[in-house]
């Protein structure tokens, strides 16, 4: 069993003011989104709350901040990686960056690499130049650690179905990260028109896509990774799909539209859960639970779904459990049930 378990999350630049204390300290480590990819640097002038940043190093000192690189649709990743320069220039970026914020480290989110479905550019070189970047990464880390005294993190947010670990070389990959948080959210929704729970532990008998968070982290397992450097990822927003026919409360049909993003958690507890003619359901199989109002259904993550991943982390001595994203929960309740579970 993993002795101390990661607690993290991600925090848009936007919601960082948004953040409690009471939050604060439930937290091992904070991802801050999104450092952006220019010309082959990592660059964050665009960041606007630097002050509260340098105000949680100094309240929270043993709370890991790291700056998360990239994110959806966000390109440049395929062209630094591309030459050896280019990756010497991230490479010097990221040290600059840690010079000039209070940070722990850097955690790259290029989703993906050898993928162009963002509409970013992609190469059937990025699962070589991938690892190659990352090994610079480490490389420019590591020195800038025995010149501080200090170490410095390097991660990455995965995707979280056979398609990632095609596109990358992870028994090269993981031995250069300190931990890999694994995106088991989305694995349902924007792409399908099938109904089904987008961040659920386990796959039910029922449903067509076989993906899990479960399913997840034994994929990763079997490329090599070892299971304390696996973190799994709770979502605190919803995937929604209208004109559902009333079968199985809405579950595993095929719907009017693809699953979209839907509501947040503020906004699911405020007007949807129990409300409005929205029921909520516990799927067993899956532990996981889902809206339905005769029409339209809901996926989401609640307190009982995150208990469920925080003991399932706990049983198979994974590394913890991250979440996407801060600011769509303003109730505390999830980010207080993964403390519990993990014990913050």
């Amino acid at each position: 069993m993993t002795e101390a378990y990661i607690r993290a999350g991600y925090v848009n630049d936007h919601h960082l003011p948004l953040m409690t204390d009471r939050d604060l300290a439930r937290l091992t480590h904070l991802n801050l989104a999104f450092g952006h990819v220019r010309e082959d640097a990592i660059q964050i002038a665009h960041l606007r709350h630097m002050d509260v940043l340098r105000r949680i190093r100094s309240d929270y000192p043993a709370l890991k901040l790291i700056l998360s690189v990239g994110g959806w649709s966000a390109g440049g990743f395929s062209e630094a990686a591309g030459t050896a320069e280019g990756r010497a220039r991230m490479a010097a970026s990221a040290l600059t960056v840690l010079e000039q914020l209070p940070l722990d480290g850097i955690d790259l989110d290029w989703e993906y690499p050898s993928y162009g479905t963002a509409g970013i550019a992609s190469s059937p070189d990025d699962k070589k130049t991938f690892t190659l970047l990352l090994r610079e990464l480490r490389e420019a880390l590591d020195a800038k650690g025995r010149a501080d005294g200090r170490p410095y993190l390097l991660t990455i947010a995965a995707g979280a179905d056979q398609y990632y670990l095609d596109g990358t070389d992870m028994g090269e990959v993981h031995p250069l990260l300190d931990f890999i948080q694994l995106m088991t959210y989305d694995m349902r929704g924007g792409f399908q028109v099938l109904t089904g729970h987008h961040s659920n532990l386990y796959t039910p008998p029922g449903d067509l896509f076989r993906i899990s968070a479960d399913a997840s982290a034994r994929l990763f397992e079997a490329a090599g990774v070892p299971r304390g450097k696996l973190v799994l990822g709770a979502a605190f927003y919803s995937r929604l799909w209208r004109g559902v026919p009333d079968r199985q409360h809405g579950l595993h049909q095929m719907a009017a539209t693809t699953g979209g993003y839907g509501p947040d958690f503020t906004e699911l507890d405020a007007a949807y859960i129990g409300k409005n003619g929205f029921k909520r359901y516990w799927d067993e199989e899956a532990q996981a639970p889902y809206l339905f109002d005769g029409e339209t259904f809901i996926s989401y993550d609640d307190e009982t779904s995150i208990a469920a991943k925080c003991a399932y982390i706990q049983e198979r001595g994974l590394g913890g459990l991250m979440f996407w994203e801060y600011g769509l929960d303003r109730t505390g309740r999830l980010i207080a049930a993964m403390a519990r579970g993990l014990g913050g």
